[in-house]
């Protein structure tokens, strides 16, 4: 496929902010990692081998009659007994593939040799949290959720706001006037101490945050939208398509929507950045995401409440200072590439 001359300037502009450009593909890398976490870390192996049959039980949950044992839930693969079961395998030599942390982000370790939470070993790479859970699989599962969520949010909120500005910017007059008025008000509304009313009423979840977070987060793209819906709307070409025919959506869709798109898109990477940051905090505070669930922000909360613990809060600070840090260089990165007045050296 060939590339327009303004795309390939823009990736040139990319490439050439070598900060950005490589924290792009560290992140995209780890992200990809983070997205397979079943296959890194798990309390259950990727494959079983077993009386000349396989078995997955990373996607399915197999009883433990099945290899047999005498029970009909769901087999404990770190059991030994259930182990000795796979490997005799009928006297036919079963095997088993583990993935390389044989620990998820809510099992526990009850074989420590340390009190909770336990200091890095050959077991635990960086520890275990104050519930004896393994903190290399909860920062692994805690990058995927806080990105997964932050990803979902930017989208939602950047399309809201995105369609606000534009009619906005478009229509004008007393559509522009009220909505900007409501949008004031809405604005200057304390978002954190509502937030955390919100998350103290409603039971937490993935989707009850992601839309107690909405309500304040599309905004932010709104005032940038409208703008450059304003200045396009009276340029020639707008007023050609209007007086040949051409309706308003399909005018704001195909000649207006590009243009400030460009300015759309240099904020995302900071919007994303805002809305990992929003989790963050309402784990921190206990409001966030349901007891138990792999997070960022309860690793440091536990870091703050466990100070001979230092690999807790370390770890935390430490994944969540490369994860805004790799999405601040790359936000920059995709300001160069549509900065008109830059020029790839």
């Amino acid at each position: 496929m060939t590339l327009s001359p303004i795309t390939h300037r823009r990736l040139s502009q990319f490439r050439a902010n070598t900060r950005g450009y490589w924290s792009f593909w560290v992140f995209m890398g780890l992200l990809a990692v983070c997205l397979f976490a079943p296959f890194i870390a798990n309390d259950k192996p990727i494959i079983v081998q077993y009386d000349g049959g396989l078995y997955f039980p990373t996607f399915v949950n197999y009883p433990e009659t099945i290899f047999g044992g005498d029970f009909e839930t769901e087999a404990e693969y770190r059991d030994a007994f259930v182990q000795d079961l796979i490997n005799d395998s009928n006297g036919n030599g079963g095997w088993i593939l583990w993935p390389p942390i044989r620990f998820s982000y809510d099992t526990i370790n009850y074989e420590l040799t340390a009190p909770a939470p336990a200091p890095p070993d050959r077991t635990n790479w960086i520890g275990t949290d104050d519930q004896g859970r393994d903190v290399m699989a909860r920062v692994i599962y805690g990058f995927r959720i806080s990105v997964v969520f932050g990803l979902i949010l930017t989208l939602i909120s950047s399309i809201i706001g995105i369609a606000a500005g534009a009619l906005q910017g478009y229509y004008g007059g007393r559509l522009d006037m009220v909505m900007q008025r409501v949008i004031e008000v809405w604005s200057s509304m304390p978002s954190l101490y509502i937030l955390i009313i919100f998350s103290s009423i409603f039971i937490p979840g993935f989707w009850t945050l992601l839309i107690i977070l909405l309500l304040f987060s599309w905004v932010s793209l709104v005032d940038v939208v409208r703008a450059e819906f304003l200045r396009a709307r009276n340029f020639d070409y707008v007023r050609a398509a209007n007086a040949l025919g051409m309706s308003n959506a399909k005018i704001m869709w195909r000649h207006v929507l590009p243009n400030a798109m460009v300015a759309t898109i240099t904020f995302m990477p900071f919007i994303l950045t805002g809305s990992i940051t929003a989790l963050t905090s309402l784990d921190f505070l206990g409001l966030g995401l349901p007891p138990g669930s792999a997070s960022l922000g309860e690793m440091l909360a536990q870091g703050k409440n466990n100070l001979q613990a230092p690999w807790l809060g370390i770890t935390a600070f430490v994944s969540l200072a490369i994860m805004l840090s790799l999405l601040t260089f790359i936000g920059e990165a995709v300001r160069d590439a549509f900065d008109p007045r830059k020029t790839a050296l």
